[in-house]
C-alpha cells in the first residue's frame, strides 16, 4: 500500500519533517517515492511553517494513497490557511 506520511529530519530538539509518499513497508525515514512538501513545527517569524503541493497530493490520493493521521490534519490546516 502507498501511504503519505512524515519523515523526520533536523537536529536534536529541532525537528523538521518532510511529507513523503512511500510504500507502507519502508521505514519512517527510509526510501520514498516523492516528496510533497514539508512541516517545520519550530518555525518563527517569517519562516514558512507548512508547505504542501496540493496538486500532487490530489494525484496520489486519486491513485489510492492513504494519508497518515498527522498528514491528514496538516493538509486540513493548510487548506484552511489557503482559503
Amino acid at each position: 500500500m502507498v501511504i503519505v506520511r512524515l519523515a523526520r529530519g533536523g537536529s536534536k530538539k529541532r525537528p523538521f519533517y518532510s511529507i513523503n509518499v512511500c510504500d507502507s513497508r519502508c521505514r519512517r525515514d527510509g526510501r520514498f517515492i516523492e516528496r510533497l512538501g514539508f512541516y517545520n513545527p519550530m518555525a518563527s517569524g517569517q519562516a514558512v511553517r507548512l508547505h504542501v503541493n496540493a496538486e500532487r497530493l490530489a494525484f496520489w490520493q486519486a491513485n489510492g494513497a492513504q494519508l497518515s493521521e498527522t498528514v491528514a490534519r496538516l493538509v486540513k490546516e493548510a487548506a484552511k490557511a489557503n482559503a
